[in-house]
């Protein structure tokens, strides 16, 4: 599962951290990497020689890793690749975050890491993420106990009774939130879409609805979130340290709901949130300890993935009114058709919505929530012919597949017609990773966005203020998306 942003891991590493602390801490292993070892650069075979792709380690120390970041924090953040791509290809070696690295910007090669299993690749994250995570993460774990969990939690999500009272609780929570907007004053739709999100989530983990529970949930998750893009010190009033902090007292808080849930288990087998599934899991592996601490991992979407795909729909749709008029006439057609009927909406009224549905992944192809995953080679690997020595890095990069204009016309700009009768399972488009690490709530995070969506534009005109697309070190608003908003006549003009 590769929910976090990619952003997001690597900002864990400053610039001032990588000057300093990368030469003592990797200077050592730069030098070795920069060798050419018979065993690792260059496989032999008998009718020919797989070796390194074409790229440049960069400087000593420190790599690629500054233009990387720069680049990042520009207006076009995939530069760094293009100009790599124009020089080499579309696989290339760099060394960037401490790390001798394979970039691939290639879909099939992209396609090939992430169907790979714990025998070739395993998770890269750099530390502090892997100490706020924990050993038990399913972010790092690997093997049989990883595809369980992670298959628990993926048929928990599809299940029809799920999506149906997560439909109802988006929809609840939707309508609390747009009832208190005002036309007076700005509404700010990032801060909107993760407070519903993160309600929607918390409830379909651990059963917590509104209420004191939620709220320290809240507070205590945006202290430890923000020890993601921390330096790697843990002593007492660090950034780390107080995330780690804050962990624990979620921890203690969800063993204690947990803890509830056993006592009850004799009364109940009936899985109605994620915790419950994992704790009528038969397995002596999912501990407490295991389940408390995915859960919170597992609320990491909540706070990023699904309100900024969200936002950037409200973004792209407020910048082609073309496209919000045919978004808006086919969800009030079927508002007008529901009520018609005396009927609420369903999971499955939200999924038959077909250009929603093209919006909605056009707003991920340009987006690029997640824009690649890290993994590291636990041995030789070749694809495509590739080379990916053992202990070097291999970074699929979706952002630059999903930019590309040989895959799709004018890829920079904004047109959900693209995906009229298009496949969006294919391995040019993977905004949701892949393999069997694959999102287990790509559903849900569609779902979601296509409820906002319908009771947005059903229930409000709006005009955009200027805003501007974040991109390092997680995709975000500048502005936070604020708009002025205007409530629709009843009779749904």
């Amino acid at each position: 599962m590769d929910s976090i942003t990619l952003w997001s891991l690597l900002a864990t590493v400053p610039i001032l951290f990588l000057i300093s602390a990368l030469i003592i801490i990797f200077h050592r292993k730069f030098i070795i990497s920069r060798r050419v070892k018979p065993s690792s650069s260059i496989l032999y075979r008998r009718s020919s020689i797989i070796q390194l792709p074409l790229g440049n380690l960069g400087w000593p120390f420190i790599g690629e890793t500054l233009e990387f970041i720069s680049c990042a924090c520009s207006d076009c953040p995939e530069s760094f690749m293009d100009k790599r791509r124009r020089m080499y290809g579309k696989v290339f070696k760099s060394h960037i975050f401490g790390s001798p690295t394979i970039v691939s910007t290639d879909a099939e090669v992209n396609r090939s890491i992430l169907q790979s299993d714990a025998k070739t690749f395993v998770p890269f994250y750099p530390k502090s993420l892997t100490e706020l995570m924990g050993k038990s993460s399913i972010l790092l774990i690997n093997g049989s106990l990883q595809r369980r969990i992670h298959g628990l939690i993926g048929a928990f999500f599809k299940s029809p009774h799920v999506k149906a009272r997560i439909t109802h609780d988006m929809q609840k929570y939707v309508q609390q939130s747009m009832n208190k907007w005002h036309e007076n004053c700005p509404v700010y739709i990032q801060d909107q879409a993760k407070n519903i999100a993160f309600q929607v989530l918390v409830k379909a983990l651990i059963g917590i609805d509104q209420g004191d529970q939620l709220e320290f949930l809240k507070s205590q998750f945006q202290e430890f979130i923000a020890g993601l893009m921390s330096l790697p010190i843990n002593i007492p009033g660090s950034r780390l340290h107080r995330s780690l902090q804050a962990k624990k007292r979620m921890v203690k808080l969800i063993q204690r709901i947990i803890q509830e849930k056993r006592d009850r288990s004799s009364v109940s087998t009936v899985s109605e949130d994620v915790a419950d599934v994992l704790l009528n899991d038969t397995s002596e592996e999912l501990t407490d300890d295991l389940i408390s601490d995915n859960m919170i991992d597992l609320m990491i979407p909540g706070e990023d993935s699904v309100p900024v795909l969200i936002t950037l729909a409200i973004k792209y749709l407020s910048d082609c009114p073309a496209a919000l008029q045919q978004l808006t006439e086919e969800n009030l057609t079927l508002k007008r058709l529901k009520e018609k009927q005396g009927e609420t909406l369903v999971w499955s009224d939200y999924l038959s919505l077909p250009f929603t549905r093209n919006v909605i992944s056009e707003t991920l192809r340009m987006g690029n929530i997640i824009i690649g995953v890290m993994r590291k080679a636990v041995k030789d690997v070749e694809i495509k012919g590739y080379l990916i020595p053992k202990g070097w890095c291999a970074l699929a990069y979706f952002r630059s597949v999903h930019l590309d204009n040989n895959l799709y016309d004018f890829p920079f700009q904004f047109n959900p017609w693209r995906w009229q009768n298009k496949e969006t399972n294919n391995c040019n488009f993977t905004p949701f990773g892949g393999g069997q690490r694959l999102c287990p709530g790509l559903d849900l995070a569609r779902l979601e966005a296509s409820i906002f969506l319908h009771h947005f534009t059903t229930q409000f005109r709006w005009v955009a203020e200027e805003d501007s697309i974040i991109n390092f070190p997680t995709v975000r608003m500048k502005r936070g998306m604020p708009v002025w908003i205007k409530r629709r006549e009843q009779t749904l003009n």
